[in-house]
């Protein structure tokens, strides 16, 4: 079942199938284990469900910090972060997704790295940093190549570089 369709050319913004959406949000129900909060999470920004969101991802946060798994915290707090900027809190995202950034590349977490570079684009996106979030899906696209990522992570690196770049250019 495919949530995601894609991605508007414009904004970078999700499109999604709500039906399947809604669909998946009840299947998960109100599980308490890592992974269903995790996805959870991810669901009811798509859903616009930001409020709710942001207390399970406070709750997800809370059960990796006590898990012990430094790389788990990190994509928690990404996901947390994700949530924020939804939420229009760009600059508190923003910070979050640096510490993130630079957590990932320390510890050498390709995937995480890839993941925290793209969103921190996408927050610098929104505030109109079009270079800055050039650089930030660059540096992404290219960890992910390096990984083997699949292609759909690739791909949106490479569509937000070229929106982003084209904006840069455009001085928007």
């Amino acid at each position: 079942m495919t949530i995601v369709l894609g991605y508007d050319p414009v904004t970078l913004r999700e499109q999604v199938d709500q039906e399947a959406l809604e669909l998946r949000l009840a299947e998960l129900g109100n599980g308490r284990s890592r992974e269903i909060l995790n996805e959870r999470v991810g669901l009811l920004r798509l859903a616009g469900r930001l409020d709710e969101a942001l207390d399970v991802a406070n709750q997800a946060l809370r059960e990796a910090r006590f898990g012990g798994d430094r790389q788990e915290l990190v994509l928690a707090r990404m996901r947390r972060a994700e949530v924020q900027q939804s939420l229009g809190k760009l600059d508190a995202a923003l910070v979050e997704l640096s510490d993130c950034v630079a957590e990932a590349r320390s510890h050498d977490w390709p995937i995480a790295q890839a993941f925290a570079l793209q969103h921190h684009g996408m927050v610098q996106f929104e505030l109109g940093q079009f270079a800055a979030a050039a650089r930030d899906f660059r540096e992404a696209a290219a960890v992910r190549v390096r990984i083997k990522a699949p292609a759909e992570q690739v791909d949106i690196s490479m569509l937000a570089l070229s929106v982003a770049e084209s904006l840069a250019a455009s001085g928007s």
